[in-house]
């Protein structure tokens, strides 16, 4: 009798076991609650990584002011050396097993959908592009993809460089023709045809043939690209071409490789003016006891990111694609005091077009939506 209840309770110590495994197997496959306190946090960029003052570092920004309020989260800053999207997406799945949420800034980053169907109790942010469709899948619950409306911000430069000029010729400097930097170039021809036709101006903008660009679909986009956001070298050639054709204001939508734009336009024996991209860079404009930096064109990021974050951090995160505009204050340009070189004649123009911009009015062309630079909605 004795040996018949040693053999049950054996048999239900084991029955427990096994069901303590199912339900330990069960739990694994659901999507774990995360919380701010430990949560880990990688973000993967580009070459120029995450000090490069404009693109990068703002949504890095966005990550810290996190931190700030949520001290026992961490996070952990990779540079994916080649900008090549295969090896983005190969650099994301490297590390995935590691960290709760993956911050991916550019449109690289796009192909990170199969990893996140493969990874499913993981969190991913992506910026500058939506998720590449996996067999008709485009929105995925793990994915939170922001886009902005960069021909919002890049009218605006375009207004500011046509409104300023003293040569009659600005230009626009690109580091890789993404959709998002095609946008950038494609919104600041339009604010410059927008001047030209409101204001009875004749400004050009100038393009160099051999540094046009090609875009996703191989069409020339023309511009001027250094083909990569990170190359200052190529940068300053540019910048340097580009004052030699008479340029005097410059907009930089190029990463790290601006900074040798910056440099052109500091070491110029005329007055050059730039125009920041993306973030205020009126700092990095210092030369000396004057200032490079006519106004900056802004595409809010860090706090797009930081709300992400805080999904995450109270479980309200949902996967999505989404496009932000003028109307949600996540595209604009800088005219607080101190912090431009613009007249008050310009920023009263800007502002009346800002506003025509959140209520729809203007729409400048873009890649990808069918208006051209010269005939877009908006003109008279």
């Amino acid at each position: 009798m004795k040996i018949k209840k040693s053999i049950l309770s054996k048999v239900l110590v084991l029955a427990l076991l096994v069901s303590m495994v199912l339900s330990g197997c069960t739990k694994q496959e659901k999507a774990p609650e995360t919380s701010g306190s430990g949560l880990k946090i990688a973000i993967v960029t580009s070459p120029s990584g995450v000090d490069d003052g404009s693109f990068n570092e703002d949504n890095y920004n966005g990550i810290l002011k996190f931190i700030e309020s949520n001290p026992s989260a961490s996070v952990k800053a990779v540079k994916e050396p080649t900008g090549d999207p295969a090896a983005a997406v190969k650099a994301v799945a490297d590390i995935v097993a590691d960290y709760d949420v993956i911050i991916t800034p550019g449109f690289q980053f796009a192909g990170i959908s199969l990893v996140a169907l493969e990874n499913p109790t993981k969190k991913f942010v992506l910026i500058d592009s939506f998720p590449e469709n996996q067999d008709g899948k485009e929105i995925f619950d793990n994915v939170y993809a922001m886009t902005f409306a960069e021909e919002e911000s890049g009218f605006l430069a375009g207004m500011a460089a046509a409104l300023e000029t003293k040569t009659n010729k600005v230009a626009v400097v690109n580091g890789i023709a993404f959709p998002s930097n095609v946008n950038y170039q494609y919104g600041f021809e339009s604010g410059v045809n927008y001047v030209n036709a409101m204001y009875n101006k004749n400004v050009e903008f100038v393009e160099l043939p051999s540094y046009a660009g090609t875009d996703v679909t191989g069409a020339n986009v023309g511009g001027n690209y250094a083909g990569s956001f990170a190359d200052e070298a190529t940068g300053k050639v540019l910048g340097n071409a580009l004052i030699s054709e008479g340029c005097d204001i410059i907009f930089v939508a190029a990463g790290g490789t601006g900074n040798g734009v910056f440099t052109a336009a500091k070491e110029a024996a005329n007055d050059v003016k730039v125009i920041g991209c993306d973030v205020d860079q009126y700092d990095d404009g210092v030369n000396g006891n004057e200032n490079i930096i006519l106004t900056s064109v802004l595409k809010v990021m860090s706090i797009n990111v930081e709300r992400s974050l805080n999904a995450v951090k109270d479980n309200s995160f949902k996967g999505d694609n989404v496009l932000l505009r003028a109307d949600s204050d996540s595209t604009g340009y800088v005219s607080k005091e101190g912090r431009h070189q613009l007249s008050a004649d310009t920023i009263s123009k800007m502002n009346d077009a800002y506003a025509l911009l959140k209520e729809g009015k203007i729409v400048p062309a873009a890649n990808f939506n069918g208006i051209t630079s010269d005939s877009f909605p908006g003109l008279p």
